[in-house]
């Protein structure tokens, strides 16, 4: 709209100063081989005019002459694009549906006619994927790296290629050099950063996962407990060598988590070797709330060193206080009753896990219960029988694989805290015990359980009365008749006489019984004993 508007503004200005010049009276003389010719001044305007003009329009066609080869070129050229680009187009769509003869068709096609180009290399990468061909594949990534555009797509390609093929070095090497080249790639950051985590290598780690966090890679709060994690792993590491150093990591790991059960345990043993045990013991606390664990109630329970059984028992005491109802407080309880003997409080403690199924490591701990109280008794035996059928109880477990101890990084996939205190996945099919019956009667005997009827059978449908068929007679059973066979008679050993034949016993029917039933039913065979 607005050059419209400028080309009719121009329009009336040019119309305006002609309309301007054709009232002047003034001429425009020309002299040319000794001749002068004389013309008004708007006449010589529009001759001006004409010629700059034509001038323009003769210039415009040379040009456009000069250029001629260059656009026919430029023509065939961006056809050739078209047709390779429809080729690359046309290779995708075969590499997502699985055409793999198709896919490498048109990857063929657009090699030829793009030659190096970024899409036609992903395209003959993808189609070698596909079919498997992995020395092609690489060998299209590798290209990749030659230009500054397509040297990540590369990277990534060849990372990827070295994991499948269990080449760990060379995939920890291309992480590294993807995350030079671009520090914001995600993949590059958290594979370098499972890599040096699996190598224990805890300062590095530590730099990637500032970096990653940096380049908002991963959010404030996983950043946050991945720093508390790798702290902790390289606390463990430190306390061997460096007590004061792995004591100053692990308490930044727990302002970071302070639920961290590792890190809760391993700072409170630090901080009671240096005798502050009631630092220690509000480190504990803090994590028992928030966690409640049985390595927390174990260090709570040791957190001073030489105090006896009872002083023990009290601390464990205040602890299950904190949180009453926890099956982990009650457990904990019971075995600081165990090692005070006060069988009462342990049993009771006890009982409302039983109630509820006990698990594997309360069964243990009944079973430890009635030794130290009555002896090798069978309760004893009884209940290490149930241990093996009870549940499972709660274990670090990560990726299907079950440790004893908390471990920072997943052996199976590298990634970082991902060891969780869960219980672990039951056999499909395996019974749900219940272990409400007399052994749970010797703690606290409940009432006699009420019998549960069974709901009744649904009544069957009712058939149509048919006429009943007519009896047969009975038939007449003849006495049976036993034959007795006569074996044959061993050869004595040598120096002694053979025994006298066996007498055959014969046979005969006994009388029909007048008993109750049939006649049939009551006809048995007897064979009489000769004395």
């Amino acid at each position: 709209m607005i050059r419209v508007v400028v080309t009719v503004v121009i329009f009336a200005l040019v119309a305006y100063g002609l309309y301007f010049l054709a009232d002047r009276p003034e001429t425009v003389s020309l002299t040319f081989n000794h001749s002068q010719h004389s013309v008004k001044l708007v006449w010589a305007v529009v001759a001006l005019i004409i010629i700059v003009a034509l001038l323009m329009m003769i210039i415009g066609l040379v040009r456009w002459l000069l250029r001629s080869p260059a656009n026919v070129t430029g023509y065939f050229r961006t056809r050739r694009r078209s047709r390779g680009f429809n080729a690359v187009t046309q290779g995708m769509i075969a590499v997502g549906s699985g055409d793999v003869r198709r896919a490498q068709k048109q990857a063929n096609d657009a090699e030829r006619i793009l030659g190096r180009e970024p899409l036609a290399l992903l395209l003959r990468a993808q189609a070698s994927q596909l079919s498997g061909d992995r020395a092609g594949a690489e060998t299209a990534f590798r290209a990749m790296l030659n230009e500054a555009e397509t040297k990540s797509l590369g990277l990534r390609g060849l990372f990827v290629e070295a994991r499948r093929r269990g080449d760990a070095h060379a995939a920890r090497l291309l992480a590294a050099e993807a995350v030079k080249t671009s520090p914001s790639l995600p993949w590059a950051g958290t594979a370098l950063l499972e890599f040096q985590s699996v190598e224990k290598d805890w300062a590095g780690a530590l730099a990637t996962l500032s970096r990653n966090a940096d380049h908002r890679l991963i959010d404030k709060e996983t950043a946050r407990r991945h720093r508390a994690v790798l702290l902790t792993a390289r606390a463990i590491d430190q306390s061997e060598r460096d007590r004061a150093a792995a004591k100053a990591s692990a308490l930044e790991a727990l302002k970071l988590a302070p639920g961290l059960v590792p890190a809760a345990v391993l700072a409170a043993k630090l901080l009671a070797e240096s005798n502050d045990i009631r630092k220690a013991a509000r480190v504990l606390e803090t994590a028992w709330r928030l966690q409640p664990h049985p390595d927390l109630a174990e260090a709570y329970m040791n957190v001073r060193l030489g105090d006896s059984a009872r002083d023990r028992y009290a601390r464990i005491q205040h602890l299950a206080a904190l949180m009453a109802g926890n099956p982990e407080a009650s457990i904990a309880l019971a075995r600081a009753a165990l090692s005070a003997r006060d069988f009462t409080v342990a049993r009771s403690s006890l009982s409302p896990l039983l109630a509820s199924g006990a698990t594997e490591r309360v069964c243990l701990l009944m079973a430890e219960i009635e030794e130290a109280e009555n002896g090798a008794t069978g309760k004893v035996r009884e209940w290490l029988s149930r241990a093996l059928r009870a549940p499972r109880d709660p274990v670090w477990t990560a990726d299907g694989v079950v440790s004893d101890v908390w471990l920072p990084v997943s052996p199976v996939t590298g990634r970082i805290d991902a060891f969780e205190w869960k219980t672990p996945v039951e056999r499909l099919g395996a019974p749900v015990m219940s272990y409400s019956d007399d052994v749970l009667a010797d703690i606290d005997e409940p009432e006699q359980p009420k019998l549960v009827e069974a709901p009744a059978p649904a009544p069957a449908p009712v058939a149509q009365e048919t006429p009943k068929a007519a009896e047969p007679e009975p038939v007449p059973i003849e006495p049976a008749k036993v034959e007795v066979l006569k074996p044959e008679p061993l050869k004595p050993p040598p120096g002694r006489r053979p025994p006298p034949p066996m007498p055959v016993v014969p046979s005969h029917p006994v009388p029909d019984d007048p008993g109750t039933g049939s006649e049939e039913a009551n006809r048995v065979v007897r064979f009489p004993i000769n004395g």
